[in-house]
Formats: C-alpha cells, sequence, structure tokens
C-alpha cells in the first residue's frame, strides 16, 4: 500500500508545534524561494520563516509535517531571498505535488475570501464543520463551491484535430469547453458544447481524466469525441476561431500543466 505524502486536514483541527511547510501568498501571488525552481517554504508551525504572516490556516500534513497557508498584505515588502508568482507561473514551473497544493490552497483562500456574508439573508457567517460555513440568522449553510466542466478534444478518426481559439488568445489553440448545466451529464455537456461552440455533431464520447482547476474553483473533466457530421460555425460570443488541424501541423497550444495540453499530447502520440 502507497502511503500519500500529503494527507488532506480540516478544521478544527491544529497544526502540531514543530518545523512546518508553508504557501505564502501576497494578493493573488504566492512567495517563492527567488532561486530554482518554485518551492514550499519551511519555518515553525506558527510563522513561516523570515516572513510573518496576517492571518493563516492549517491546509494538511505533508509527509507528517503541518502544511499551511499564510496570507500578507499585498503591499508587504517580499524578502530578498523570495519573489512573488502569479498561481499559473507556479503551476507552469513547479512539479505536479506543488501544483496540486498550490491550487488547492488557492481555492479554499478564494472561498475564505468570498464567503463571509450568507447570500440567501446576507448575515454574517460562522465555522460549520470542515470547511463550511453557517448562518446563524436564517440557518442556511454552504460550503467551497467546485463547478464541473467538460473540455473534449474533438478527432475524425484520422489525423486530424478541430481546435478553438478565443478572443485574446492570439496564435493559441486549444479544446472546446463548457460547464455542466443542472439536470445535464457529463457526456451531454461534450454534446451541447460542441454544438453551441463549433457547430458539429459528435459520438463516441469518452472519458479521458480530470483536473483541478483554480481559477478560481472549477472542476475540468476530459473527454475525446470523434466528428460525426457539420460545419464548423463558431459562435462568435465565445470565439474568435475554430479550425481543423493535421496530428503534424498543430498550431501553438495551452501550456504543459493544463489537462488541454495532455489530452492533445496523448492524442498527437496515438494513446487517444
Amino acid at each position: 500500500m502507497t502511503i500519500p505524502r500529503f494527507v488532506r486536514l480540516y478544521p478544527p483541527a491544529t497544526p502540531p508545534d514543530g518545523l512546518a511547510y508553508w504557501l505564502l501568498f501576497r494578493g493573488a501571488e504566492l512567495l517563492m524561494p527567488a532561486d530554482g525552481p518554485p518551492a514550499l517554504l519551511e519555518g515553525s508551525a506558527s510563522a513561516p520563516a523570515a516572513v510573518g504572516a496576517d492571518e493563516s490556516f492549517l491546509l494538511g500534513a505533508l509527509d507528517g509535517r503541518a502544511l499551511l497557508v499564510g496570507v500578507l498584505p499585498e503591499d508587504a515588502p517580499i524578502p530578498e531571498d523570495l519573489r512573488a508568482l502569479g498561481l499559473r507561473a507556479v503551476l507552469a514551473q513547479a512539479d505536479a505535488e506543488l501544483g496540486v497544493l498550490a491550487g488547492y490552497a488557492a481555492e479554499l483562500l478564494h472561498w475564505s475570501r468570498t464567503s463571509r456574508f450568507c447570500p440567501a439573508c446576507a448575515g454574517p457567517l460562522s465555522p460549520l464543520d470542515g470547511w463550511g460555513r453557517s448562518c446563524q440568522a436564517c440557518g442556511h449553510s454552504l460550503y467551497p463551491p467546485v463547478s464541473p466542466a467538460a473540455i473534449v478534444l474533438i478527432h475524425d478518426g484520422g489525423d486530424r484535430v478541430l481546435l478553438a481559439s478565443k478572443p485574446g488568445w492570439g496564435k493559441r489553440y486549444s479544446l472546446v469547453a463548457g460547464f455542466v448545466e443542472p439536470g445535464e451529464t457529463l457526456e451531454e455537456c461534450v454534446a451541447r458544447e460542441v454544438r453551441e461552440e463549433v457547430g458539429v455533431e459528435v459520438t463516441e464520447i469518452g472519458y479521458v481524466g480530470s483536473q483541478p482547476w483554480p481559477f478560481p474553483h472549477q472542476l475540468m473533466v476530459g473527454f475525446t469525441a470523434r466528428y460525426a457530421g457539420g460545419e464548423i460555425a463558431i459562435d462568435a460570443r465565445e470565439l474568435a476561431d475554430a479550425a481543423w488541424f493535421a496530428r503534424d501541423a498543430l498550431p501553438e497550444l495551452p501550456p504543459p500543466f493544463s489537462i488541454a495540453r495532455q489530452i492533445i499530447e496523448m492524442w498527437r502520440g496515438g494513446s487517444q
């Protein structure tokens, strides 16, 4: 049996005394070592090394050591041995484990910042079990949201793939994607989003994998699907272009850490 390095912990758990790992946020950025690739900071369970956080919370335990999230003022000075990186830059440069931890922390931090008042009556929220919160005035309770979205690679059964580009992306193309609607399966979402965004029909919808996407709280669920008919007709409110590309002549693609790129690379390599 493989024991996971990281174990999630939930309020009201408290960190043990001693050395701890830290993820420090300064506004929307993370503080990382100035030299080398992104890495967790080390310090005591009460304070990260060389930096004082205004607020903090326990994320879990990594190799038995507490992993905490600290929040600094946006105008806090950056120590000389650290640098500030946006979350996308951390995901692009860090290893997979750190990327997952940073994304998880960012989602909980977003939740903390945006769930202070009840959406039903506007009363203040109090801690519930785990990460949940409840309203003492009306009894409404809520938990950190996860918004599922389907993302799909459309192929023609041969060496062509249909990719789309959004306004502002320049020459970059990616997969068709969209949020799952109430009362809809993931497969129904795939077919609907493809039809609405690029105007074609698909069949042979197959699951590939999933990826948390902390911008701010999506779960991207990846699929492949085979083209079944129709001419490309883009939804100009969503897309700037969509076109067929040959396997050996693909355009600029999404970054490697994204599930979109991973699915494209699997298809390009012939495993999908």
